[in-house]
């Protein structure tokens, strides 16, 4: 990214349109310059958001079947690359970028082929996709019309598999909670859930908490002259990438790579934990619902450690408790490095 070259009236019209809600009311893309600098920034920052979805599920072995993945509502195509990148281009035989947006189109198709050019690139409707899919949404729910909304759940419940990524508000993590629950049925939920049941944030008195994780921004990203300017320029703060998703898989529509199944009892921290004089509280999800607990440092020191890191955390966890006090942690997970 060379920050002299961004075009800031296009990319401050396009964050205004996203913050006030006018992106709901119809394409906003005016050129292709404006998905380059979308891509190069605002693009580049889901990207690192889905960069950490994706990791989790290496970590965990999980191959879609389905050789074809559709990017639906495309934008740039940003969130279509780092799947295929991410989960091996020699998993997929095609990725189809599709958009409202002809533009959007044009300029994610292009993108694509540079990216992966032995792939076969199209931006064909999706409704007429015969091969089994997976299928990719990325920041798109608080921006569907009803019947934007209904057409995407339609071909969601075509899917093999769904990788669907939205901001870290409350209310958009509460909108992929209503997509869980109507799907739960029909799909195996991968993550972020560590369980099949019904979701604890549905439950009297969980109303104030939401699902929502936040991603590392790369290695070195705070030295890097141009992405600061950025930063300061657009008025965001470069560490700060919340996050909501969800990742189902059609039951019988088995991953090619089998997945190990999570030990019993593994929980998720979501959320960052608050940290007191000598303790944490964790919001904590299982299978019994969401709950507030609370680990003494004295617990586990070098856990306690990692909860303090940005992100916080490694993702999965199973614990012994007494009450709401954990009295022993274990790893559901391998620890990243470090």
């Amino acid at each position: 990214m060379d920050i002299s070259r961004l075009d800031w009236h296009a990319l401050d019209r396009l964050r205004d349109g996203f913050i006030g809600g006018a992106a709901a009311r119809g394409p906003y893309w005016q050129t292709a310059a404006d998905l380059a600098n979308y891509d190069a920034t605002y693009g580049e920052r889901i990207g690192w958001k889905l960069d950490h979805v994706l990791a989790e599920l290496r970590q965990r072995r999980w191959t879609p079947r389905a050789r074809t993945v559709i990017d639906w509502g495309c934008g740039s195509g940003i969130a279509g690359r780092r799947v295929v990148g991410a989960l091996g281009i020699e998993n997929f035989d095609t990725l189809n970028a599709w958009d409202h947006s002809p533009l959007a189109r044009a300029f994610a198709a292009d993108a694509a082929r540079r990216a992966f050019p032995l792939l076969n690139v199209a931006d064909a409707a999706p409704e007429n996709t015969d091969a089994p899919f997976l299928l990719v949404a990325s920041h798109v729910i608080n921006e569907l019309s009803p019947p934007a909304r209904d057409s995407l759940l339609a071909l969601a419940r075509r899917a093999d598999a769904i990788i669907w990524v939205e901001p870290g508000t409350h209310t958009d993590s509460r909108a992929l909670v209503s997509v869980r629950e109507a799907f739960r049925a029909d799909f195996q939920v991968v993550a972020p859930c560590p369980h099949q049941s019904a979701c604890g944030l549905l439950a009297a008195g969980a109303e104030r908490h939401w699902c929502h994780f936040f991603a590392p921004p790369p290695a070195g990203i705070y030295a890097d002259s141009d992405w600061v300017k950025f930063g300061q320029r657009a008025g965001i703060d470069l560490r700060s990438l919340p996050y909501s998703f969800l990742v189902l898989e059609k039951k019988g529509a088995r991953a090619s790579s089998a997945m190990p199944p999570l030990p019993p009892g593994t929980s998720r921290i979501i959320g960052r934990p608050r940290f007191h004089k000598a303790h944490a509280t964790l919001c904590n999800c299982d299978e019994a619902g969401i709950a507030e607990l609370a680990l003494p440092k004295r617990a586990d020191p070098a856990f306690f450690k990692t909860l303090e890191r940005d992100p916080p955390h490694p993702p999965l966890h199973r614990w012994e408790r007494e009450g709401d006090r954990i009295t022993a942690v274990e790893p559901a997970l391998p620890l990243p490095p470090g």
